[in-house]
């Protein structure tokens, strides 16, 4: 005999009818398909990842820092422990309070993967280092704070150079951290069999740096704003800086990679455009002038459709040894650019006679001549290498 609650359902269920949408969901012929599903692949979202948006020049100026002023501060050392041993059946255990740990220092580091100081914080400090325990064990060291730099990062402390980092993982100790204190088993002695004394743990050194990062390439692009840089620089490589027809289109500097079929890479550097009395911080400036010092050798573009081209290649020797003595001097190639135009197949002669220097004609927009191009890099670039083994100093590699 059934209890009345279970009739109760029954004549419930016996009453309830599905309505006609839901039966043709449910039925074989009318069933819909879902709009996404978690069970079928089929039928599942569609899950490509989004391209990272590319970044415009003025954009990539926000996120490009080539100068920083960081405070970092070692840690403090722990202070030294203050106990008596204890057990049972002995009372005069004596002093067994250890010594405190050292503060962390703060480490700069060259990474290859880092390419701007725009993640390099305005202060950093050291871990502290623990306190001396019971029973002689001693406080645990700080941590090291590692901070990475790009590769060719200058570190300077009152206007004086203090370190150069132009290798890939090499470091440089910003900050010491603080030693540890002394516990009181560290005075025992025989006059004093139950010393009371321990010391603090002591500050760590705290300075302020100018970091300023200087582009480590083996050649460098350098030529008056408008003159074919950037298009040049994405003729001969993957780099992508932004090219117009407007001057000081490239705001920051560029790298380019060029590769060879025996597996060499020589890295071009896109110099932004110089200015007359560039030297004298007028237009970009020195801003940008100290980014050439690294380069190996120069590739002076010059704009062949312009009116007496040689005066340009002049005005940027002059800006290049008036801001250090001796850059206009190293090995160089002069690239006269858009021979593709008609006055600029007029002005090539006159400026082969007036320069000493080779001049490679040719065309970033068409791609005319590029052969000669890297094969005159290739040159430079073997001849770099030789002089810096005969001197007994590894060549930078990319």
């Amino acid at each position: 005999m059934l209890l009345p609650r279970w009739c109760a359902v029954l004549g419930a269920r016996a009453l309830w009818r599905p309505t006609l949408p839901l039966l043709l969901l449910l039925s074989p012929a009318g069933r819909r398909q879902l709009p996404f599903s978690t069970t079928r692949a089929r039928c599942s979202k569609n899950r490509r990842l989004r391209q990272k948006r590319a970044l415009s020049e003025r954009k990539l100026t926000r996120y490009f820092v080539d100068h920083r002023k960081v405070r970092v501060v070692g840690g403090q050392g722990g202070e030294g422990g203050h106990s008596f041993y204890s057990e049972p059946r002995k009372i005069f255990g004596g002093p067994d309070g250890g010594n405190g740990g050292d503060g962390g220092h703060v480490i700069l580091k060259a990474d290859q993967q880092m390419k701007s100081l725009a993640s390099v914080l305005p202060f950093y400090q050291g871990f502290h280092g623990e306190r001396g325990g019971r029973k002689n064990c001693y406080g645990a060291n700080g941590a090291y704070v590692y901070v990475k730099v790009p590769v060719g990062t200058l570190v300077k402390e009152d206007g004086e150079v203090v370190a150069d980092l132009t290798q890939h993982g090499e470091e440089y100790v910003a900050a010491y951290g603080g030693a540890g204190g002394k516990g009181n088993r560290f005075f025992l002695s025989n006059e004093n069999r139950a010393p009371t004394l321990f010391t603090p743990g002591e500050p760590g050194q705290e300075r302020v740096l100018h970091l300023e990062l200087r582009t480590t390439a083996h050649a460098g692009l350098v030529g008056f704003p408008n003159a074919g840089k950037s298009s040049l620089l994405r003729a001969i490589s993957r780099a992508k800086p932004a090219v117009a027809a407007y001057p000081f289109t490239t705001l920051n500097p560029h790298v380019g990679i060029v590769h060879y079929q025996d597996y060499e890479q020589v890295a071009v550097a896109d110099i932004p455009g110089l200015i007359k009395g560039a030297h004298q911080n007028r237009g970009l400036g020195v801003a940008f002038l100290r980014h050439i010092e690294r380069c190996r050798f120069l590739l002076y573009v010059v704009d062949l459709s312009v009116s007496q081209p040689w005066i340009q290649l002049q005005d940027l020797k002059y800006e290049l040894e008036q801001y250090k003595k001796g850059l206009s001097e190293r090995p160089c190639v002069v690239i006269g650019n858009k021979i593709d135009l008609a006055q600029s197949r007029i002005n090539l002669p006159l400026l082969k006679e007036q320069i000493g220097d080779r001049v490679i004609a040719l065309s970033a927009l068409t791609g005319d001549n590029l052969e000669e191009l890297l094969w005159h890099l290739r040159e430079l670039y073997d001849a770099y290498v030789k002089t810096e083994q005969s001197r007994g100093r590894s060549p930078v590699k990319w």
